[in-house]
């Protein structure tokens, strides 16, 4: 209704601004003059109401977003985003913890197990040694220095079951 107001009153304030323009052409200035006071109120007055329209309807949508805002129920929401947000964030974090702890068990296991694997080469390969140290005098020298490189190369590639199968042939001589 008022919007409706303010733009008679910009739209009135035409005529007017054209009668000015036709008074000042019949040379009556004195009253152009009143004419173009009543023709400025009439748009100042239109463009106030517009503006003052406006205004308020800013004021009644920033006050009912305010009272909105802090209403319960929007607080309950934003409660229950906090909390949704919060398990996620907790979820997420057990994920990672888990496969990080996951992560260094399996590096301190393949640690362990390398160095086990290296503590039962040196005790065979000690126990090869020893036993083609025995053997020595009893092989040939061919047999002997044949046996020795098979025992080197096996020992170089870490090969257990190369090693395990050389002990055997070497403990049957």
């Amino acid at each position: 209704m008022i919007i409706r107001i303010s733009l008679l009153l910009i739209l009135s304030a035409l005529p007017v601004f054209l009668g000015v323009e036709l008074l000042l052409w019949l040379a009556m200035p004195s009253l152009a003059g009143g004419l173009t006071l009543l023709g400025s109120a009439m748009l100042l007055s239109g463009f106030a109401a517009l503006l003052g329209t406006g205004l308020v309807a800013m004021l009644k949508a920033i006050s009912r977003s305010i009272v909105d805002y802090f209403s319960s129920k929007q607080r309950i929401q934003r409660r229950s985003w906090f909390v949704q947000a919060r398990q996620q964030q907790l979820n997420m974090l057990f994920h990672f913890k888990t496969t990080q702890i996951q992560n260094v068990h399996e590096r301190y296991k393949n640690r362990l197990l390398t160095r086990n694997n290296q503590q039962q080469l040196r005790l065979l390969s000690s126990a090869i040694d020893k036993q083609l140290l025995l053997l020595k005098a009893k092989l040939s020298a061919p047999t002997y220095l044949q046996l020795r490189q098979d025992y080197a190369q096996y020992r170089a590639q870490q090969d257990f079951a190369a090693l395990i199968n050389l002990q055997q042939k070497i403990a049957s001589l």
